[in-house]
C-alpha cells in the first residue's frame, strides 16, 4: 500500500475485518480473532491485575467485540457499570443481544458516547494492522492509548503482540510492538506508575497504567 491512511479509513478496514470474523464464526473467541477461549481468559487475567479486589469499579472496554470481557468481569464478582465500545456495529449488536437485560451494561460504536470510567481496558485492538504502513499504524496506536487515558480515571491496561515473538511465527498483516517503546510512551504521556507484563505464555505483553 502506498500513501498515508487517515484514521477513519483505518477504522473502516478494522471494522470490515472483524465483522467478517463475526460472520464466519459467530460471537465466539474465533469471531473476535482469538485462538481459543483459554488464551482469551489468560489475557483478561493479565489486564485485571490493574485493579484487584475493586469489585465496584466502573469499566470501559475499548474494542469490546461481543462482550467477552463483561462476562469475565461478572464471573469475577465485578458489580460496577460497564460500557463496551466497538467499531463494528455487528459486534455491538451481537454484544447487546447476548447481554440484553444485564444491569449497568451498555455497548456503543462511537467514543463520543463514552464517559470516563474508573478503568479502561483494550484487548487485541492494536494487533490487526492489515496493509497499513508502520508509521501510520504507530499513529493509530498513539490515538488508542490517548483514548484509554482520556476514558479512565484510575488507570488503564492494554495488550499487544510482542516484537520478541519468534520470527517464523510473525504474520505480515499483524503489528508486533516494541514493549519498551510503549512502556516509555505511557510513562511520558500518562503516569510514572506503569507495569510491563511479559512473563505469561503468549507471544504478547500487557501494560498496566495506574494514575
Amino acid at each position: 500500500m502506498t500513501g498515508r491512511v487517515e484514521l477513519h479509513e483505518i477504522l473502516a478496514r478494522v471494522e470490515r475485518y472483524y465483522s467478517g470474523k463475526l460472520e464466519a464464526h459467530g460471537p465466539t473467541p474465533a469471531g473476535a480473532d482469538w485462538n481459543s477461549a483459554e488464551s482469551q481468559t489468560l489475557r483478561f487475567d493479565q489486564l485485571l491485575k490493574l485493579c484487584p479486589g475493586e469489585r465496584g469499579a466502573s469499566i470501559n472496554d475499548y474494542g469490546c467485540g461481543y462482550g467477552a470481557l463483561v462476562d469475565y468481569l461478572r464471573g469475577a464478582g465485578f458489580q460496577g457499570s460497564y460500557c463496551g465500545l466497538d467499531v463494528s456495529a455487528r459486534m455491538v449488536a451481537a454484544a447487546a443481544r447476548l447481554h440484553e437485560g444485564w444491569p449497568d451494561c451498555r455497548f456503543v460504536t462511537d467514543e463520543s458516547q463514552m464517559a470516563a470510567a474508573d478503568y479502561a481496558f483494550a484487548s487485541g485492538v492494536l494487533n490487526v494492522r492489515l496493509d497499513v504502513d508502520g508509521e501510520t499504524w504507530s499513529g493509530y496506536v498513539r490515538h488508542v492509548l490517548a483514548s484509554l487515558d482520556r476514558l479512565s480515571v484510575k488507570g488503564f491496561a492494554f495488550n499487544a503482540l510482542t516484537a520478541y515473538a519468534d520470527a517464523g511465527r510473525m504474520r505480515p498483516e499483524l503489528y508486533y510492538a516494541e514493549p519498551g517503546a510503549l512502556f516509555d510512551l505511557c510513562v511520558r504521556s500518562s503516569s510514572r506508575r506503569v507495569a510491563l507484563l511479559h512473563d505469561y505464555p503468549l507471544y504478547e505483553f500487557t501494560i498496566l497504567v495506574r494514575k
